[in-house]
């Protein structure tokens, strides 16, 4: 992240909680959770009710260790958590309406998926755990009944092994750390259909991810943490307003990439770009804009685009540009 320090006022974008108290599944107030000297969350607060709700930080940030005071896995050294109205940390009860999937790759390996699920099941009391466990592997585009232990799986089909294990008792709040990592694009864009069905049906999502576009489609509610501290609240469409005052970079990756940002230039689609062998560094103020004509002009051109990707849509950009505007 550099040499930046996260910021210290008060939130970038909305001073206001995420849903009002009065719709709280989860209320943290005041939290801190230190390690020695190491303070990995510093004075957080916020609430979420039900529906999807992104917590957005690079990695180190803090998300994890939030998440696992959370669930009750670790006692914040300051302040509170009240999940459901209760502390998850000392009621037995409401740590049986969290579903986890951590961050961290530790599954049985010498197990099938169903036999995993199962065994997650029958941890949380669920009576029929082998019927419990098919109905979540099918919601994960698993197949139940499939013989291959997930030691041998990919990383994706291991991350929708854990979601499927964090699914199968039918919690409450589900608490899912990165879990889009790993997954090809077809299978993510299932997952997210999947976490906003979860979320219409009244369950509470925290989801946890570091990459901005994810955000956008996981849904608008968005908490963001950074260096341990909460950085922004509020809409995700406010937090990528703030950013909508500088000029956005993007490369471009097109044979004949001379004549594409002759074009460009040419409709006022650009900034300002340059050029290197096969591939351009645009500045654009309307993001938007170029990204719905730069298909059309390259085949007005004749030209084969390769790639089209944002050099500054990332968490390191948008901290730093909510650091610097201050």
């Amino acid at each position: 992240m550099g040499d930046w320090a996260p910021p210290t006022a008060q939130p970038a974008v909305a001073s206001a909680p995420v849903v009002p108290d009065s719709n709280a599944i989860v209320a943290v107030t005041n939290v801190t959770k230190s390690f020695g000297d190491v303070v990995a969350v510093s004075d957080v607060t916020f609430t979420v009710g039900p529906g999807v709700t992104a917590l957005l930080g690079p990695n180190g940030a803090g998300k994890s260790t939030l998440f696992r005071v959370m669930c009750g896995l670790t006692a914040p050294t300051r302040g509170t958590v009240r999940v459901l109205g209760a502390d998850a940390r000392n009621d037995r009860a409401v740590r049986g309406r969290i579903g986890l999937a951590p961050q961290q790759d530790a599954l049985f390996d010498r197990l099938s998926a169903r036999r995993f699920v199962e065994v997650a099941a029958k941890t949380h009391g669920v009576v029929d755990a082998d019927t419990a466990a098919r109905g979540v592997l099918d919601l994960v585009d698993l197949d139940a009944d499939d013989p291959k232990v997930v030691g041998a799986f990919s990383k994706g089909m291991r991350q929708r092994v854990k979601l499927a294990a964090a699914l199968v008792h039918e919690p409450d709040l589900l608490i899912l750390d990165e879990p889009l990592t790993g997954l090809d694009p077809l299978q993510r864009n299932r997952m997210i259909r999947l976490f906003h069905q979860l979320g219409d049906d009244g369950k509470c999502l925290l989801v946890s991810s570091h990459v901005l576009d994810e955000v956008a489609r996981l849904g608008s509610r968005v908490l963001v943490i950074a260096q341990g501290r909460l950085a922004a609240t509020g809409d995700y469409r406010d937090l990528r307003g703030l950013m909508d005052d500088r000029p956005h970079r993007i490369r471009v990756a097109a044979d004949g990439a001379r004549v594409l940002a002759a074009a460009l230039v040419e409709r006022d689609l650009v900034n300002g770009v340059s050029i290197s062998t096969d591939s351009l560094m645009i500045d654009t103020n309307d993001v938007d804009r170029f990204g719905r004509h730069i298909a059309l002009v390259a085949k007005q051109c004749g030209v084969r685009l390769r790639e089209v990707e944002p050099t500054d849509d990332d968490l390191e950009s948008v901290f730093r540009y909510l650091v610097e505007r201050r």
